[in-house]
């Protein structure tokens, strides 16, 4: 059964093709442009949604929740950079 979850075509000339389009910006790919592949009405929505997420979770933390978090976070950051 052939695999339906990608779009492309498994013919190697038609993705030959496809390719030289999206090099010479003949097209855009939703795998390369991201606006393409984005609804503008979700995008505002799941902003909208996370502004506010954001301010009420921040606003139930304790002052020591929200230092433990930072703490944590900051701990992440620092270690990535991190030279072994």
């Amino acid at each position: 059964m052939p695999n339906r979850s990608s779009k492309r075509s498994s013919d190697p000339n038609q993705l030959a093709k496809l390719m030289v389009d999206i090099a010479s910006g003949e097209i855009n790919d939703r795998w390369t442009d991201p606006a393409a592949a984005k609804n503008p009405a979700a995008v505002a929505l799941g902003r909208l949604g996370g502004k506010k997420g954001g301010l009420a979770r921040a606003a139930k933390l304790s002052e020591e929740e929200r230092h433990k978090i930072a703490t944590v976070a900051a701990n992440k950051r620092w270690s990535k950079n991190k030279v072994e």
